[in-house]
């Protein structure tokens, strides 16, 4: 994990190595009909809805529950720089900052992702669900391509 200043906000990074193209990397990490297979930290949440539009300016939304329904949030933004196949960064709506570059390593693809934590949780406890959330990515589209 790095930890950095930046605007009197900790920052977090996250990274994985995937097995697949960045083309198809791209294509399943920002698909609605694919961002609600992988997107969530534990098996007892689940994004049951998701919307992308996918461009600076543009709006997404993931709505994320508990199964058992006890709890929910939307996880949602407006983009500032999307560079296909490279580069996604927004702004959450509560002002943080995310960064996702996307590395081409042959047939592999590198995915780091750096945000901005936020004051409620712990670096750890974010640092472990967003890390979560990207091995789950990792393992869905492994698994979907191969």
């Amino acid at each position: 994990m790095t930890k950095e200043k930046l605007l009197n906000n900790s920052t977090i990074t996250v990274e994985t190595i995937v097995n697949a193209t960045v083309e198809i990397v791209w294509k399943y990490w920002t698909e609605p009909q694919h961002i609600t297979k992988w997107n969530n930290a534990s098996d007892d949440w689940h994004t049951p809805f998701s919307e992308n539009d996918l461009r600076a300016g543009g709006k997404f939304l993931s709505r994320m529950e508990a199964k058992d329904g006890s709890f929910g949030f939307d996880f949602s933004g407006v983009y500032d720089k999307v560079k296909l196949n490279e580069i996604i960064s927004y702004i959450l709506d509560d002002g943080r900052k995310v960064k996702i570059t996307f590395i081409s390593q042959e047939n592999n693809t590198k995915i780091l992702e750096v945000f901005e934590a936020e004051k409620t949780n712990s670096i750890e406890l974010q640092q472990k669900g967003w890390q979560n959330i990207l091995d789950n990515f990792k393992k869905y589209i492994e698994k979907s391509t191969i």
